[in-house]
């Protein structure tokens, strides 16, 4: 009976709790939007966050093309008459060069990459001398690095004037001196692994030297010494090969042809030709002693090498009208870095004039653009070219070298 009765009550409880919940839905007043906005607020909180999605990742920027300025001149060939006239302008104490480049200083200031090779060789452990075993004088160096000079090639005829030994002072000269970049004779076979690169504005020029003359000279047996001759042909091959694998631009110097010729040998060519299919990207020539021609030799893949046969001299005191007109390539180099390809872009032949007064004296350099006439006549080369003047410099550079090459000739 108290269980029956207390399930009664039970009952009667419930239906009361439900009809007052009832009454509350119907009866109670709907509430306030801030109320819901509220309770929006808090669910959207309640809830876990969507997942989002990984960013993306930055990808730089490809670079805008970039063109680096190279310059190139040819023999810096040392007579007797250019240190001796060194030397008095150091008062008999060492030699000063200044007052024979001068007039050229301003020529290779804005060279990203400036080239020479250096015909007489630089060995400290001898006195200068001149023809036919040149040697100058390590202030000729220092002066070539301050007018700018980077590369300095050295394997030429006369590279082997002063032996082994001279060689090995050469190469410490250098070694010396942080700043400059040589090529074409190495101390050891360690040395000759190192292919020589130059960095300009993130494009890497790497620098082959060759020649095909010593004039006779050898090393010794079993020395450790290497120059690099042009009848090697399957190690120059594989130097360039090698170099156009660690750089942008492979740049030959080669010391080649016949002496006080304005025209190229077969041999020329066709070393020229197999230069360039093996990857050389500009060659040029040094040991006429006068000017050749410049040209492009295309390549089956669209591209062309540069080949410039022969730069002339830079400074001599030779006897000969011809002799005292050299010249500067000035390229242009142009890396696009989206396309991932290197051109020359502009190149131009600068003409400069070796003069000296009489009897060799005073020699010194000038661009051809501020050599007037009347130094021309003044020219001590007449004595044995008396035809030299202005208007035989002129046709000389414009029968020897293409229109495309001169368009700044004055």
């Amino acid at each position: 009976m108290k269980k029956a009765a207390s399930f009664v009550f039970g009952a009667l409880s419930v239906l009361l709790l439900c009809s007052s919940c009832l009454f509350m839905q119907v009866g109670e007043p709907a509430p306030s939007q801030e109320a819901v906005d509220t309770a929006a607020s808090v669910s959207e909180i309640s809830q876990p966050p969507e997942p989002s999605e990984a960013p993306e990742p930055s990808v730089p920027p490809v670079p805008e093309p970039v063109t680096v300025r190279l310059k190139a001149v040819g023999d810096n060939l040392i007579h007797s008459s250019i240190y001796e006239q060194a030397n008095k302008r150091a008062g008999g104490n060492g030699y000063d060069y200044s007052y024979a480049y001068e007039n050229v200083r301003d020529l290779f200031a804005d060279a990203d990459i400036a080239s020479i090779n250096q015909e007489s060789i630089i060995a400290p452990d001898f006195g200068p001398s001149t023809y036919p075993l040149f040697n100058a004088t390590p202030e000729l160096g220092d002066l070539m690095l301050e007018l700018g000079f980077d590369v300095f090639n050295l394997a030429n005829n006369h590279c082997l004037d002063k032996g082994e030994a001279g060689v090995f002072s050469s190469l410490d000269y250098w070694a010396e001196r942080p700043n400059a970049v040589t090529t074409g004779v190495y101390r050891n076979q360690e040395d000759y692994d190192q292919i020589r690169t130059i960095a300009a504005q993130d494009v890497v020029f790497s620098f082959v030297g060759i020649t095909e003359l010593t004039n006779g000279l050898s090393l010794p047996s079993g020395s450790e010494a290497i120059v690099l001759l042009g009848s090697e042909e399957d190690q120059i091959r594989e130097r360039i090969e090698k170099a156009k694998e660690i750089s942008d631009v492979c740049v030959v110097n080669i010391h080649w042809g016949n002496e006080y010729t304005h025209t190229p040998t077969e041999r020329q060519r066709e070393l020229a030709a197999k230069l360039s299919e093996w990857g050389a990207d500009i060659i040029i020539g040094h040991h006429p002693h006068v000017i050749q021609p410049i040209e492009y030799i295309d390549r089956p893949d669209g591209s062309r090498t540069l080949v410039a046969y022969s730069l002339g001299n830079f400074i001599s005191a030779q006897d000969r009208g011809e002799r005292m007109i050299g010249g500067m390539l000035d390229a242009d180099i142009t890396k696009d870095f989206e396309q991932d390809t290197v051109s020359i872009t502009r190149c131009e032949f600068v003409p400069i004039i070796t003069h000296y007064d009489r009897g060799f004296a005073n020699n010194r350099l000038y661009p051809l653009s501020e050599y007037t006439e009347e130094l021309a006549n003044a020219h001590g080369v007449r004595a044995y070219s008396p035809n030299f003047s202005r208007e035989f410099i002129l046709e000389t550079v414009q029968n020897v070298i293409d229109a495309e090459f001169l368009e700044n000739l004055s």
